[in-house]
């Protein structure tokens, strides 16, 4: 009998590698958003107010799962005064 453990390896292995890519930088990117915001002792309320956008999307970004524009990166990285994305 098959663990869960091995279906959830196998359903992975299936995934195609620029999708794995895709989810490993929106999560690098959230880590990152979060850290500066650690860095700056702002919280999701106060980095919306200071930069004119809503908690709710602040959240959206924190979750991983936020597809980011480059406006929105470019915007983000001025107010912080670091890159959230470093390409190489």
């Amino acid at each position: 009998m098959r663990t869960i453990q091995n279906k959830f390896k196998d359903m992975a292995a299936q995934v195609p590698a620029n999708v794995k890519d895709e989810v490993d930088l929106s999560f690098a990117i959230a880590d990152k958003l979060d850290a500066l915001m650690k860095e700056k002792g702002l919280s999701k309320k106060e980095l919306a107010q200071a930069i004119g956008k809503r908690p709710s999307e602040v959240t959206k970004w924190l979750s991983g799962q936020h597809n980011f524009t480059i406006r929105t990166l470019s915007m983000l990285s001025t107010f912080f005064g670091k890159s959230l994305v470093v390409v190489r």
